[in-house]
């Protein structure tokens, strides 16, 4: 196998551009990364990347190495797919990303029993506000709340998300109850906005008697971490636009308020992505059904009062 590991190794470096990236990736020490690399070179003849002290960058019969290698490693899941065919059989690691929110109160309680279910099965969770790229991050699949960016990979809704803005009783006392989306803008609110390095100008959809409008809100307080925003609402110091199950329990005590009610947000889809070709994997459909189901019943779940 080490002739196969090799090749795995060269297509994480050539994907991520980097020898340390990769290696935590395959979770192999960088000094395994780069004898892997020349090992595979020796055997080749050929230098696959040029290297610098700053840079890597693949040579010309690296991308041509890569195509290949690349068809290498489908066809072997392909064939491993097939005999790996039975609930029995199944094992390996799944490589899983989800926003903090839903991964934090959703999926990661759920792992155990799946694991319990399949035990020469691992799952590697990865939570995150970002997107992620499934090919370069070498994910499985991932679950994400609105629209995909990528076109070309596949989606599994899971179920649309009823959203609430929310604020803290001591924020309403000090600034108000605003009603509308109207004012939340010209009320000057304090927006608790969740923002991403090269996220476009921030804006709320929400539903008005003329139908879904835009609001340009404002505020001082950004994060690219959902819990935090939630903290700081808690807090009083601002609105936030938080998935209702996120703060089913904020909302039940009181300690959050729902705000702005006559221009409620849209609700948001909750969905897996993936790549055809992880589909391939038997593992892989049976945890995204596993979720599905299960999550789906929580996410439509009336909330307690």
């Amino acid at each position: 196998m080490s002739y196969i590991d090799n090749i795995r190794t060269f297509v994480r470096v050539y994907e991520l551009g980097s020898m340390s990236a990769a290696g935590r990736d395959l979770r192999v020490s960088p000094a395994v990364t780069s004898s892997r690399i020349s090992q595979l070179e020796e055997h080749l003849g050929v230098r696959l990347f040029q290297r610098t002290t700053r840079s890597l960058t693949p040579t010309e019969q690296g991308r041509s190495f890569y195509r290949g290698a690349t068809e290498i490693l489908e066809a072997i899941e392909r064939a491993e797919g097939q005999i790996i065919n039975s609930t029995e059989n199944l094992r390996g690691s799944l490589y899983v990303a989800a926003p903090l929110g839903v991964g934090r109160r959703l999926i990661a309680p759920l792992v155990p029993e799946f694991l319990k279910e399949y035990p020469e099965v691992n799952v590697r969770l990865r939570l995150t506000d970002r997107n992620v790229d499934l090919t370069t991050e070498g994910l499985d699949l991932s679950f994400f709340l609105g629209q995909p960016a990528d076109s070309t990979l596949r989606i599994r809704k899971i179920a649309d998300v009823e959203r609430v803005l929310c604020a803290a009783p001591s924020y309403i006392e000090a600034k108000g109850m605003p009603q509308t989306g109207e004012d939340l803008v010209s009320g000057g609110h304090e927006c608790l906005n969740l923002r991403f390095p090269g996220a476009t100008e921030f804006q709320w959809l929400l539903s008005t008697k003329e139908g879904d409008k835009r609001f340009r809100v404002s505020g001082r307080y950004e994060s690219d971490d959902g819990d935090v925003l939630t903290d700081w609402a808690l807090a009083g110091h601002g609105i936030a636009m938080k998935p209702i199950f996120e703060v089913a329990d904020h909302l039940s005590s009181g300690a959050l308020c729902p705000v702005a009610v006559e221009t409620p947000p849209k609700p948001i889809q909750m969905a897996c992505l993936f790549t055809h070709r992880r589909m391939q994997d038997p593992k892989t459909r049976l945890f995204m059904e596993f979720m599905i189901e299960r999550v789906g019943k929580t996410i439509r779940a009336p909330l307690k009062p």
